[in-house]
């Protein structure tokens, strides 16, 4: 018994010439004779008769060759791709003098006997720096801010307006900036700030980075709203510069109230502050996947082109710094650059290939021309040159896409840190390709020739610029003149929580990832193309069902397996029936609900499905309906689903 060949072009005869004369009713209309007696006719019936001499012998190439062809026309794995994430390295105590975290140090998940820890080093130096409070004061909506230092000597101070109001705003400021910090303020509030939640006050606080107030990222807030005596931990935006308020240059921060649903309830008077103090008790660098290997010696060259090095250890990450490989001239090491290819480079270019995937530096090859003379197509190495890299980075995959929190074990020892942790989810993180997929990719690289022109092209060449994104989509822009264009729609990948969902921020693509797609296009697109690169829109949906469970199924475990395939089937990456993604532009319908919740093994009956759209952003959700349409372009996000299950008899 022999294995199933693969069929690489199915098209017969009839076939070849049914295409052709589709295509001449869609480019000649005019020509209405489609006959066997006709001439064209009998033309076209003669390519078909070799093009299918042509596909019956390429059918008979095994697989190995068809992979063999590829590798001839370049076509390589892609690497896996690094995740990164911000990580928060916590200070035992303030300090009066910076404390350093080098670059290297590592943070792990914990170990367990089954699982291995997942490791994230620290990109650069995170130097932590002292930060005190010198400044505090208000502004009331609408009014002129008031300042004054912090030494209040016994007085208080009206946080808010006497009666306050939406907008009114605490302020500190600081000695110095704070990009990254987190920033630790002490605070002695009188118990005036009656009326709101302690776990959930109608405040937000706000940094100012030179464009406006952005949000900081709250640890901690054991004041209850500015109700008690209490420390409030703040990350500050890394884009907080130094500002002006009533004549004062400081960092300044705020706390401003804000409006909330009509049922959350708000100030019913101003808090009092008697004190105020403010440390520096950490700080924000960002963190790779990824581990570095220094100063390998890959070996000494043989003076002859075409040489190939392969490294230790492999795969090797592109982390956006250059790869460099360096030869020993002398006394000294001359450093060879990477390129994409050996094209048009000067017989004295000190270029090199790297083969990610493989992990195999290949040094410039030389041709012989029709006269018996050798191009080349680059600098050889001297007989004899040693040859080392002086650093590159390993790792990878879509393990790295760890949940926050998830980071919590400091393996590399920092004076004067206690611990550290990711406050996010980290994201980019991309498994290599396989080799089916590539044996899929390898005609779609052909036809797109590094060239975008179709639809089809932008999606390649997006995919291929930034490897680390989970969807491509390229549509039509609608509109006229200056509308016109080209849209590539980002998914970006995303960790997936316990209960399977997703945060909705992580599907907003970065800047960096948005801006790095949008150079490589940039010299690929027609000219007079016009292209824009954004998130899609996204649609939020609320799924509120009721379960009953067959008998003797535990109700809690059930309900867990019901919101978890509700998040994972109705998801922008991963969802929908083949678990690739929901199609853009595909409505949600409640059968679909009925069908997810019922095929569980624990579910006797799913009693009652109801869906609700939601905006991703506020959380408001519109009336129940049975489907939700979307748009052409746009995804769905699983906002918030509730399942609620009772017990069978």
């Amino acid at each position: 018994m022999t294995l199933p060949a693969p069929n690489l072009d199915d098209r017969r005869f009839q076939d070849l010439v049914d295409d052709a004369k589709r295509m001449i009713a869609l480019r000649c209309p005019e020509w209405s004779d489609h006959n066997v007696s006709d001439p064209g006719v009998t033309l076209i019936e003669a390519f078909a008769f070799m093009t299918d001499e042509l596909l019956y012998r390429l059918n008979r190439v095994p697989d190995r060759l068809y992979l063999a062809f590829l590798d001839l026309l370049g076509v390589s794995l892609f690497p896996p791709t690094d995740a990164s994430v911000d990580l928060v390295f916590w200070l035992a105590a303030p300090r009066d003098e910076p404390v350093t975290v080098p670059a290297r140090a590592e943070v792990g998940t914990p170990r367990t006997e089954r699982v291995e820890p997942i490791v994230f080093t620290t990109v650069e130096d995170l130097e932590i720096p002292p930060r005190s409070l010198e400044l505090i004061g208000t502004h009331p909506d609408g009014g002129e801010p008031w300042v004054r230092d912090t030494r209040l000597g016994g007085e208080t101070i009206d946080a808010f307006q006497k009666t306050p109001m939406i907008g009114d705003a605490l302020l500190f400021g600081l000695d110095q900036p704070a990009p990254g910090l987190a920033i630790s303020l002490r605070l002695d509030c009188a118990v005036r700030g009656v009326g709101v939640d302690p776990l959930d006050p109608p405040i937000e606080w706000e940094a100012w980075t030179g464009d406006g107030w952005s949000a900081c990222d709250v640890v901690s807030d054991e004041t209850g709203g500015l109700n008690k005596a209490g420390d409030v931990v703040v990350i500050v935006p890394r884009g907080h510069v130094a500002s002006s308020l009533a004549g004062e240059r400081a960092g300044w921060l705020r706390t401003r109230l804000v409006e909330r649903e009509a049922d959350v309830p708000t100030y019913s008077a101003s808090p009092l502050v008697r004190s105020a103090e403010g440390a520096t008790v950490g700080g924000v660098t960002t963190a790779i996947h990824a581990s570095t290997v220094d100063d390998e010696i890959l070996g000494l060259s043989e003076g002859v082109p075409g040489q190939e090095f392969a490294l230790s250890v492999r795969p090797i990450v592109d982390d956006g710094s250059p790869f460099t490989v360096e030869v020993g001239a002398g006394p000294g090491w001359e450093e060879w650059i990477e390129v994409d290819d050996f094209a048009d480079q000067a017989p004295d270019a000190r270029v090199v290939r790297l083969d990610r995937t493989r992990g195999v530096v290949t040094f410039p090859p030389a041709v012989r021309e029709a006269d018996g003379s050798l191009r080349g197509f680059g600098a050889v190495p001297a007989k004899g040159a040693p040859l080392r890299v002086r650093q590159y980075r390993v790792g990878g995959g879509s393990r790295g896409n760890v949940a926050p929190g998830a980071l919590s074990v400091l393996r590399t020892t920092v004076p004067f840190v206690r611990g550290a942790e990711n406050r996010v989810a980290a994201h980019d993180g991309v498994d290599g390709e396989t080799v089916e997929e590539a044996k899929a990719r390898g005609p779609l690289s052909l036809r797109t020739l590094d060239r975008a022109v179709t639809i089809e092209d932008y999606e390649q060449l997006a995919k291929r610029a930034a490897p680390g994104v989970a969807r491509v989509r390229a549509v039509a822009a609608s509109g006229s003149g200056s509308d016109q264009g080209v849209r590539v729609l980002v998914v970006p990948s995303a960790a997936v929580g316990d209960d399977g969902r997703v945060e909705f921020s992580d599907l907003i693509p970065s800047e960096e990832v948005l801006q790095l797609i949008s150079d490589d296009l940039e010299t690929r697109r027609t000219v007079g193309a016009r292209v824009a690169i954004e998130p899609p829109l996204y649609q939020g949906i609320t799924i509120v069902a009721k379960l009953v469970a067959r008998p003797r199924v535990a109700v809690e475990p059930l309900r867990q397996q019901a919101v978890q395939a509700l998040y994972r089937y109705f998801d922008a990456a991963h969802g929908g029936a083949d678990g690739t993604g929901w199609p853009f532009g595909r409505p949600v319908l409640a059968g679909e609900v009925y069908s997810v919740l019922q095929s569980l093994p624990g579910t006797e009956l799913v009693d009652e499905v109801l869906l609700f759209a939601a905006d991703p952003v506020t959380g408001k959700r519109g009336e129940p309906v049975q489907r939700i349409d979307l748009e052409p372009d746009a995804l769905v996000f699983g906002f918030e689903h509730r399942v609620r299950v009772t017990a069978g008899v």
